[in-house]
């Protein structure tokens, strides 16, 4: 008995791939385009095939990887890369914390194996699945790694149509600025949350103009960010 207790929980689903698989395929329907366009920018951008997967399989971040391929075939340094994709990447300590209370049971091992597929669409799945009980670690891994090899597979595909699809084709080109405006109109939850976009925006544009580099992406955001947070909490001390 005291041995069990410190495995991860053995005594659930026996077979948990078929509901996982049920839970991930609606997200692997998702990242199929997202991947190819990725692919094809990333090509385009002068990454090899390895390289696309290489990023694909050890960044799996849709955003950062986008971010960093525009930025690299911007020209930009390493730094503002590695930085922009961190101050992107910061919500999954939030997204970790939030899950990590279903997985006390778990060793390092498989923790570290589970945090490493956790996207914005997995965690979603599988916490909404954990709050309404009957879900099970193994089920949420599996969630976690079919869209894990849904993305990278997308990505070498796009990587290798991208051989032969001239720059600019089907719109391709803006899949990085589309992708974006959508992600910023499903933040728009409230008037406070627009205004801190328009804050961002505005400081880009105007730190564009008086710093070298791609700098101002982040100083923006952190800017942006900051005032946001102040304004949530004198709204917050106005209401009590």
């Amino acid at each position: 008995m005291e041995e069990s207790s410190r495995s991860p929980d053995t005594q659930g689903p026996s077979i948990p791939l078929g509901e996982g698989l049920k839970a991930a395929w609606p997200i692997c329907v998702g990242y199929v385009p997202i991947g190819l366009a990725f692919g094809v920018l990333a090509q385009k951008a002068g990454l090899s095939l390895g390289e696309i997967g290489l990023m694909s399989l050890l960044v799996f971040a849709g955003s950062s990887q986008f971010i960093a391929v525009s930025m690299l075939n911007a020209g930009s340094a390493i730094l503002p890369i590695v930085l922009t994709t961190f101050m992107v990447n910061l919500r999954h300590l939030l997204m970790s914390s939030s899950i990590a209370v279903y997985l006390r049971q778990l060793g390092r091992g498989w923790l570290s194996l589970f945090a490493y597929g956790v996207t914005d669409e997995s965690f979603a799945v599988n916490l909404t699945r954990f709050r309404l009980g009957g879900w099970h670690w193994e089920q949420a891994l599996v969630v976690n790694q079919i869209a894990n090899a849904a993305w990278v597979g997308s990505s070498l595909l796009g990587g290798v149509a991208g051989q032969f699809i001239p720059i600019g084709a089907f719109g391709i080109d803006y899949a990085l600025i589309a992708m974006f405006l959508c992600l910023l109109v499903f933040q728009l939850r409230g008037g406070l949350y627009a205004v801190t976009g328009a804050v961002a925006g505005v400081l880009a544009v105007v730190l564009a103009l008086l710093l070298p580099g791609n700098l101002h992406i982040i100083i923006a955001s952190v800017l942006a960010a900051t005032i946001g947070f102040a304004l949530r909490r004198r709204y917050a001390r106005g209401e009590e």
